[in-house]
This record gives C-alpha cells, structure tokens and sequence, in this order.
C-alpha cells in the first residue's frame, strides 16, 4: 500500500490511501472528508479490500455486471411501437413530441412493463430490436438563406 501512495495513476493513490487510513482506525466519513470524496466511496474501496485484497487498486470494469430487460416479450415490443407511432396526446400528455421519459411513463401507465423505469430502458429496448431512437428536434431550419428574415417579417 506504501508503494500505492507513490503511483503515478491517480486511481491507484486514491484508493491506497483509503485502505492506509482505514487500517489506521479513521472512520469512513472522516476518509471521505480528507480525500474529498463520497464515504460510499470509501466503504466500497474498504469492502472491495477485504473480499480480494490487493486487487482493490486495479480498475474494473464501470458497465453494469447484469442488465434486466424492461420489455421483455415480444408482444410488449411491438405495444411500445404501436405508441410510439402515435401522438403523446392520444394519451393525454400536454406535448406532441415523444421523449424517452414520456414513453416509459406511457409504458407504465400502459402496463407494458411492471415498475416505472427511466427511458433508458426504452432506447436499450429499441436498439436491442435494430431500432434508432433519435430526439426529435424543437425548431424548424430552411435553407433558404432569406428564412430568417422571412420568418420574422411573417411573409413566409
């Protein structure tokens, strides 16, 4: 750990000294405070120490170790397309543009998947399926090179 603190590779460091001051009897909080991070943080590294030791100071992977699908049938899938192809607004929703939020409420609200999830879910799922999700834009351009005054003279 002694050679830890004197790594180049800051993660390294980070961690060293965690399991330094804990094995120096500091309290979690107090570790966090001094090394200007979350004490979640610093349990984490203590904990990680003590199941697979020195291993604690390499980097893992940040991905999620499992991923549960929200939509898992293919008859929800093809539900959430059937919404999708429709106006916010035959669902009640005060916008005519779809966002990924607004369809994993209307999902919910729909009883196509069991728990609110964020719209996360909702671009995954679609991919999963080869499907793009892109957001859809709040302004209208042209390339005409007159638009703008165009526009604001009302004469379009």
């Amino acid at each position: 750990m002694q050679a830890g603190v004197r790594s180049k590779d800051l993660f390294v460091i980070r961690r060293s000294q965690i399991v330094l001051a804990s094995e120096r009897g500091e309290k979690a909080i107090d570790i966090a405070r001094t090394l200007g991070c979350d004490d979640e943080t610093v349990r984490n590294v203590i904990k990680g120490f003590n199941q697979s030791g020195i291993a604690v100071l390499k980097a893992g992977s940040r991905r999620p170790h499992t991923t549960q699908a929200a939509f898992s049938s293919e008859a929800s899938l093809d539900r959430l397309k059937e919404i999708l192809h429709q106006s916010p607004r035959n669902f009640g929703k005060a916008t005519s543009l779809w966002t990924l939020g607004l369809a994993a409420e209307v999902s919910y609200e729909n009883g196509l998947v069991q728990e609110l999830v964020s719209g996360e879910p909702v671009r995954a799922t679609l991919k999963r399926f080869g499907m793009k999700w892109t957001r859809a834009k709040h302004w209208i351009t042209s390339p005409d090179p007159d638009y703008e005054r165009k526009k604001n003279d009302g004469t379009v």
